[in-house]
């Protein structure tokens, strides 16, 4: 990875994105993407799709999410603590002592989760949101409304890191890996001449409903779709890998099995992995995926899709890790699989 796709990668990571409030970070993927893509659309769910040869029958959308988990503001107490309920999959532990940028209508604001000193009893068992809270130094729920309103949006306050410069570690690498992974692919692409059109999406939603994911396919009506999202890396001490399968960092990108997942995009990437030598993993995806692979897939008249996800250690922390050898794989991998097409690939199971 070069140092300009590194610091666009860090860029994305930098700037909240948290569901339902993307459009910082879309804008600054529309502006990375506008040098090599022959079109870009976007709609009115707030996707960004940046386009190659357009005019191609065959199209293939590769939808990698940019939307993050957030909390969201839902009561101002009388002495201006902040009190909050979950925008996507937040863990109330690993909330606990966090600072967080509140993204209010007044402006942006610092604010820590505060939490009860071990001193006086801390906090015991089980808890959940309700018994957190967010300390933005207002005296009053006055002073307080003056920068912060029911509804507003708080994300961690984490700067991502270079950890011994091999792995990623920071806030919502779920997904903005993936955003940044679609980008990089149409970039390398357009430096080929391929037979197919490739629309790759910035979608939105995922985290919350996935209904980025719809309005993109439900607009392209697309011949296959590719959702690019993380996976559980299981690599690091307690997991039960009898349980939840051995996916480790630097083992490869992860491909999914399973009731949704068409098999014949699967072999194309299997192909296309060889012809690389590079490893690849699996996941397991008996019913659904949940990706943006499910909402796509039930789109129009059904769209073919597959999934390849990113290994990922301490999945919705804010300590999020992953490598960027991964990274770098599964860019090369889809690139290969796209750059070998011929846009008359028969993708119905049953079909030779």
């Amino acid at each position: 990875m070069e140092n300009t796709q590194k610091d666009f990668l860090f860029e994305l990571l930098t700037t909240a994105s948290p569901s339902s409030m993307e459009m910082g970070i879309q804008k600054k993927w529309m502006e990375y993407i506008k040098p090599f893509a022959d079109e870009i659309r976007t709609d009115n769910a707030g996707n960004v799709i940046g386009v190659l040869n357009p005019e191609a029958d065959f199209k293939i959308l590769l939808a990698g999410h940019c939307d993050e988990i957030a909390l969201v503001i839902n009561r101002i107490d009388d002495h201006g603590f902040l009190h909050f309920d979950k925008m996507g999959g937040i863990n109330p532990k690993a909330a606990v002592g966090m600072k967080v940028t509140v993204l209010g209508q007044g402006g942006t604001i610092t604010g820590v989760v505060g939490v009860n000193a071990q001193h006086h009893g801390g906090l015991k068992g089980d808890f959940d949101l309700d018994d957190l809270f967010i300390d933005c130094g207002a005296k009053s729920k006055e002073e307080a409304e003056k920068f912060v309103q029911i509804g507003d949006l708080a994300v961690y306050k984490r700067e991502p890191e270079l950890l011994m410069d091999r792995y990623i570690s920071g806030r919502g690498l779920d997904n903005r890996t993936g955003a940044f992974i679609v980008a990089e692919v149409l970039r390398r692409l357009s430096e080929k001449n391929i037979n197919v059109g490739v629309y790759a999406a910035s979608t939105v939603n995922e985290e919350t409903n996935m209904g980025g994911a719809y309005f993109a396919a439900a607009g392209l009506e697309p011949s296959m779709a590719i959702a690019v999202d993380v996976t559980f890396a299981t690599d690091y001490p307690h997991v039960n890998k009898n349980k939840y399968g051995d996916v480790r960092l630097e083992h490869g990108p992860v491909l999914a099995k399973g009731a949704p997942i068409n098999i014949k995009i699967n072999r194309l990437l299997e192909k296309a992995a060889h012809s690389l030598d590079m490893n690849v993993q699996y996941e397991l995806t008996p019913r659904m995926t949940g990706t943006d692979a499910d909402k796509m897939r039930l789109t129009g008249r059904g769209v073919p899709v597959s999934l390849v996800s990113l290994p990922l250690r301490y999945m919705h922390s804010p300590v999020e890790t992953a490598s960027v050898q991964d990274i770098e794989e599964e860019i090369e991998l889809m690139v290969k699989m796209i750059s070998d097409m011929t846009g008359k690939e028969s993708l119905n199971p049953l079909e030779d």
